[in-house]
């Protein structure tokens, strides 16, 4: 597909067949977001690769416990909104996806966040280029269970910058309507 298809067919998706997304595809996709640039081509991004379901039921759960301490500390926040979601049981903020690709980075190193949503974005790219579906999960930034950050594979020194869900969409969402464009100021 052309690269203005490719920006138009990028959605955002929740709801996935069935299906496991083969490891091949996936190590493909990830070496095309390596493409991505970065401050002073550090490329600081490093990937977590997630497929075992049980796992991410428990990693769904530690992020609604996190969420709803968020809530508690900010009760007028726009957050909020996501409270009866959150203390639903059967509530999983990765939509039962076949699998979840967690983008991290250095926390030490001040433009890792910058490095890793290029590298994010890449990888969505490169998934809807081959008919795969994503959503960017920003519930998923917030584990702080020691133990469970180990399991998963994260680094001591270093933090999510993004978790993405991957999987074959059932559907694709129309385009919803997009703002017009504002330019605040052109100097000349």
């Amino acid at each position: 597909m052309d690269y203005s298809e490719l920006l138009k067919k990028r959605r955002s998706i929740r709801d996935f067949e069935d299906k496991k997304v083969p490891m091949d595809i996936i190590h493909e996709m990830l070496q095309e977001a390596c493409l991505a640039p970065s401050a002073c081509n550090t490329q600081p991004w490093r990937f977590i690769i997630i497929q075992d379901q049980q796992l991410m039921k428990r990693i769904s759960d530690e992020s609604k416990r996190f969420g709803l301490t968020i809530m508690e500390k900010y009760p007028e926040s726009s957050y909020c909104r996501f409270k009866e979601a959150f203390t639903n049981p059967d509530y999983n903020i990765f939509y039962n996806a076949p699998a979840l690709i967690f983008v991290v980075g250095e926390d030490n190193y001040p433009f890792f966040r910058e490095d890793c949503t290029n590298a994010t974005n890449y990888l969505m790219f490169a998934a809807t280029n081959r008919g795969l579906g994503t959503c960017w999960i920003g519930h998923a930034h917030g584990i702080e269970d020691p133990a469970l950050k180990k399991e998963i594979g994260i680094p001591e020194n270093y933090q999510i910058a993004a978790a993405v869900i991957l999987g074959y969409p059932k559907s694709i969402p129309e385009l919803y309507p997009r703002n017009e464009l504002i330019i605040l100021k052109t100097i000349c």
